[in-house]
């Protein structure tokens, strides 16, 4: 089994390696089902028992495809989380188009950040899900790359609206903990700051390439006990796959001082024997705020490529070299007995 720890101030427990279930909807690319169905197992036989999804994620497919394979598994060997702030309807057409999802289902979405919105969205996923309870309920994609010039109004209306529907559902024992889910640090420090969250999910901004999180928000949520689960551990691609031509960072091609500082990451790896991915994964995990690292996967042999990763040795002297040559901030906390504290 994986090691544990408490998210936040909640009485959740989260592995510390936690499955991304965004590519079960087809992220750039289609899966099948076989290999949607075969992931989730490998993810459970190798000791995963956290895993996250979305109404967004493949317009309702990706929590069609792990509801049916967790709902073969006993409730309490898995926690699980899905978000909110969209509402999924009936298409006019067959397909929805698409910008990240290669085979949607036939629903479109519209954005909902109020009270009634969240609680129908909880009840929607549920039975998506074909499960009776979620453990997290994440507010979703609340960010000026999302919403333009509305995200002001969109902000307040979520912490008026969903936010205080979640807290209800929290009080009555129908959460176990609620949060944010979006790629900006400065957002979830907004949200700290407003209302009483346990967790939030930031994608990439606490990696070996970008560590814009570091300053304000993990000390923020260190302090006040907020859980941080950092999904894109890879950058969307860049920092698995290495500096290769056509490498993604952040769902975009990596611009150029991108690929020389991941090649110079590279390099110190190498001296030590150490696969790039390896370091990504357990990087963020040194960190004390940080809960678990969510990487997706699209098969079972991906689940068991982040399982080797998760669990490849790093010496110190890896860390200690990427400090050096600049590669790091000298005041990262790094990977070594907390990697495998377990949930105090």
């Amino acid at each position: 089994m994986l090691p544990r720890r408490r998210l936040g101030r909640s009485q959740v427990e989260v592995t510390a390696l936690g499955f991304g279930a965004a590519p079960l909807g087809g992220l750039f690319a289609e899966v099948g089902e076989a290999d949607a169905q075969a992931a989730v197992r490998a993810a459970l036989a190798g000791g995963i028992g956290y895993f996250d999804t979305a109404p967004l994620y493949g317009h309702g497919l990706s929590e069609h495809r792990l509801g049916q394979a967790l709902r073969e598994i006993p409730r309490d060997r898995f926690v699980l989380s899905t978000k909110v702030g969209r509402l999924l309807r009936p298409a006019a057409g067959d397909r929805p188009r698409s910008d990240l999802f290669a085979a949607p289902l036939p629903f479109e979405w519209t954005y909902d950040y109020g009270a009634a919105g969240a609680g129908r969205s909880l009840e929607d996923s549920l039975q998506r899900l074909g499960l009776a309870r979620i453990d997290i309920a994440l507010i979703h994609d609340v960010v000026p790359r999302w919403h333009g010039a509305d995200y002001e109004r969109r902000f307040h209306e979520s912490m008026a609206g969903a936010y205080r529907a979640l807290a209800d559902w929290r009080r009555e024992g129908r959460l176990g903990a609620i949060g944010v889910g979006v790629k900006d640090a400065d957002v979830c420090l907004r949200y700290a700051k407003a209302g009483e969250f346990d967790c939030f999910m930031l994608a990439g901004q606490y990696t070996l390439l970008n560590q814009d999180a570091l300053p304000e928000l993990l000390p923020y949520c260190a302090r006040a006990e907020i859980g941080v689960l950092l999904a894109a551990p890879f950058n969307s691609g860049i920092l698995a796959t290495g500096a290769v031509p056509g490498a993604r960072y952040f769902y975009q091609p990596a611009p150029p001082e991108i690929l020389d500082r991941t090649r110079r990451l590279e390099a110190v790896c190498a001296r030590h024997g150490v696969p790039l991915a390896a370091a990504a994964l357990q990087f963020p995990l040194g960190h004390p705020a940080v809960a678990a690292v969510v990487a997706g996967a699209r098969s079972a042999a991906e689940v068991e490529t982040n399982l080797a990763l998760f669990r490849f040795p790093i010496p110190p002297e890896l860390w200690r070299d990427l400090k050096a040559d600049g590669l790091l901030p000298a005041e990262a906390p790094v990977p070594g007995h907390a990697h495998g504290r377990s949930a105090s």
